[in-house]
């Protein structure tokens, strides 16, 4: 199987290594990768803004850089999401109608795509360490996940998962909202931390970076005894 791989723009900027795990980790479960180089953002953030235009514009882009009939994977649910629930406000009934409805079609997120579309769980991953899991407001309400991630923990040596308190609840980032609404973002962000290390984990696993990355800035300006990191780095670990 061939499929497209979509790296969000703020992956390709602060995470790039999450980037190349992709790669690796589809290797892993018998995909052939195909990368576009000239791939940017899919316009999530004008869209929330309320920049319809320049969202548009954007997923006009985007439609030209992913052209073919076959999947297309991210690692975050959040683009993905806003892609398969959203693109239809700009483009349906448009000259764009079927290309957008082709990409809706075959646009996965990665723990979706590894467990409910080929059922590859296992990639003899070692990771001993405690972790605990956020559930992102985009993941479980814009696309739809939810035991996915945490299958695929499972089958990682050494991992321990402990669920934290209100996991489902948002970590306060929200895109823009983080910016618009600091004050109340902060403070989400730091009850999320707070309810993480109450686990005792060394770990605060995700499917969304940007989630990860709000949390992060609690951790780093309190030096907290926490890390983030994302899953697709953990199914990479100690089989290379």
């Amino acid at each position: 199987m061939l499929v497209d791989l979509f790296i969000p723009c703020f992956i390709d900027q602060f995470y790039p290594a999450t980037g190349m795990n992709m790669v690796k980790v589809l290797k892993k479960a018998g995909v052939e990768v195909n990368y576009n180089p000239e791939q940017t953002c899919c316009g999530q953030m004008a869209f929330n803004s309320g920049f319809r235009d320049e969202a548009k514009q954007l997923g006009n882009k985007f439609l030209k850089d992913f052209p073919n009939d076959r999947p297309v994977i991210g690692a975050t649910a959040s683009c993905t999401g806003y892609v398969k629930n959203y693109f239809h406000e700009l483009f349906h009934n448009t000259g764009n109608h079927l290309e957008y409805k082709r990409l809706v079609r075959n646009m996965f997120e990665i723990t979706d795509f590894l467990v409910n579309q080929i059922g590859f769980t296992d990639f003899e991953a070692t990771f001993p360490h405690k972790v605990t899991f956020h559930d992102s407001c985009a993941g479980l309400r814009e696309y739809g996940l939810k035991n996915e991630a945490r299958l695929l923990l499972s089958k990682v040596k050494g991992l321990e998962l402990i669920e934290m308190r209100d996991t489902h609840v948002c970590c306060g980032f929200g895109g823009t909202f983080s910016i618009k609404n600091e004050p109340v973002s902060v403070a989400m962000a730091q009850q999320k931390v707070e309810n993480a290390l109450q686990t005792g984990a060394e770990y605060i696993v995700s499917t969304d970076l940007s989630c990860l990355m709000n949390q992060q800035g609690i951790i780093s300006k309190q030096n907290l005894p926490i890390k983030v990191i994302h899953i697709v780095d953990i199914l990479a670990s100690g089989w290379e």
